[in-house]
């Protein structure tokens, strides 16, 4: 199944919003023009009550024995005007009135309830006659036992509501089509923009990483630019490192290479059995040095590759079991190693990528300690991280160059010990990669090198 559209779900949250709000509005207006109807009806009652008081005040004052009598209606047929309007006829068959006199009806309408209905209690009320709703109005004249009685078949104002609803429904079923199209058409407007963005990515070649115009995007787009913007300038910079380092890895891999080959030409043209075993331990040789600075180039991809799985590491345990790897060759050197510190201290970490980290480090400070040199490995605790400090009695570093040896292939032409320029570079990348921080300084004796590695602490 497809993925729906941007315009799509927008659409489809906006219009229910809106045919809701609709709905909603037009339910408050029903209720508001029920209840305006309600009072206008109401008081039309009451001004009704009033002019037939006003007309059958004569009679009801001089003849108050006289027996109960019927107004007749006005006869609604074809020969009166009054024919003409068709609804005239059903409107005043919704009306009555009766005219009470101590408690007997003196006057009534043909329309009007049967005597058998009782006189209403004064003001407003509800009744059910033969099975319709009749709204009537009891209106007691002052000074007298007279009350004015009129009613109003309350069906002729849901009628009324009725039509109304129905004004008001039609226009509406023409109108939500019409707002949902105006509604389609401003996502798809306001959506310009974005599919402006995205043209202008899709379009591009695979090596333009340049920025892409932020200038005209709208407030709230501009984040999305910038920061589309970063993303770019961060993979050409990443594209720039790893080409660098590919040429400089190829160059690095040609020179163990080349030597092989040189080394099996006067192979190939040597004499006696002495020069060719030297030969031999020479292939030997560049051969060793070709392998580790493969190993050192996978190692590098690890640290890039290599996803984190956050342990608890206990660090004295983990600096003693590398330092035991290095076991013979700390003994053949005779080389003077104390590791000291809280036994206890603990960090979680991805275990694998520290012990490669450590393992690099004290595999150079091995490397670059003379014999019978010192290397001091110390634990100490700050006040949110762990310190471990490595410090040797080797040659140690420039401070000029302590930036630079973290490069990729950097050497200092003052050591003399074979290596590749990698180890350095690996762990800066290993440090990133645990968020560990790494400084390089001279160790308190004033000679050589040390090395501090910052861990953040484990609650």
């Amino acid at each position: 199944m497809s993925n729906s559209t941007l315009t799509r779900k927008l659409f489809l949250r906006t219009a229910p919003v809106v045919v809701v709000t609709i709905v909603v509005v037009g339910a408050f207006a029903f209720n508001s023009a029920t209840r305006e109807i309600d009072n206008i009806y109401d008081a039309q009652l009451i001004n009704d009550a009033n002019i037939i008081w006003g007309l059958l005040r004569r009679p009801l004052e001089r003849e108050p024995d006289r027996a109960p009598r019927q107004i007749d209606d006005i006869d609604f047929n074809m020969d009166n005007q009054l024919a003409f309007n068709e609804d005239a006829d059903d409107y005043a068959d919704a009306h009555m009135f009766r005219a009470w006199d101590d408690g007997h009806i003196r006057f009534y309408s043909s329309t009007a309830f049967l005597s058998d209905v009782p006189q209403q209690k004064v003001g407003f009320t509800t009744i059910t006659y033969r099975g319709e709703e009749w709204r009537v109005y009891s209106l007691p004249i002052p000074n007298s036992t007279i009350v004015m009685e009129v009613g109003e078949k309350i069906a002729l104002r849901e009628t009324l509501v009725s039509n109304i609803l129905l004004n008001l429904f039609f226009p509406l079923l023409v109108l939500v089509p019409v707002i949902g199209f105006l509604i389609w058409l401003g996502i798809n407007s306001g959506l310009r923009t974005i599919h402006g963005l995205v043209r202008q990515i899709r379009t591009r070649s695979p090596d333009d990483l340049s920025a892409i115009p932020v200038e005209g995007l709208p407030r709230d787009l501009l984040p999305l630019g910038r920061s589309i913007n970063q993303l770019l300038e961060k993979l050409g910079h990443s594209l720039t490192l790893e080409r660098r380092f590919s040429d400089l890895a190829a160059h690095q891999l040609r020179t163990p290479q080349a030597s092989v080959k040189l080394l099996l030409q006067m192979l190939g043209n040597s004499d006696s059995e002495q020069e060719r075993q030297a030969i031999v331990a020479d292939l030997v040789a560049s051969n060793n040095r070709a392998i580790h600075l493969i190993e050192q180039l996978l190692r590098l991809a690890r640290v890039s590759h290599h996803p984190l799985n956050p342990t608890p590491v206990l660090l004295y345990h983990m600096l003693a079991s590398v330092l035991a790897e290095f076991g013979n060759i700390i003994n053949s050197r005779q080389l003077d190693v104390v590791l000291a510190g809280d036994e206890a201290a603990q960090v979680k970490t991805d275990e694998s990528l520290l012990r490669m980290m450590v393992s690099n480090l004290l595999d150079n400070a091995i490397k670059y300690t003379p014999v019978a040199g010192r290397i001091e490995v110390m634990i100490t605790a700050g006040s949110e991280l762990w310190l471990i400090s490595i410090s040797d009695s080797g040659p140690g570093i420039p401070p000029d160059e302590r930036e630079a040896v973290f490069q990729r292939f950097y050497r200092i032409d003052t050591l003399h010990t074979e290596g590749a320029g990698l180890g350095l570079a690996i762990v800066a990348d290993t440090a990133d990669r645990l968020a560990a921080a790494i400084e390089l300084s001279t160790p308190r004796w004033g000679s050589g090198l040390q090395v501090d590695l910052r861990l953040p602490r484990t609650e």
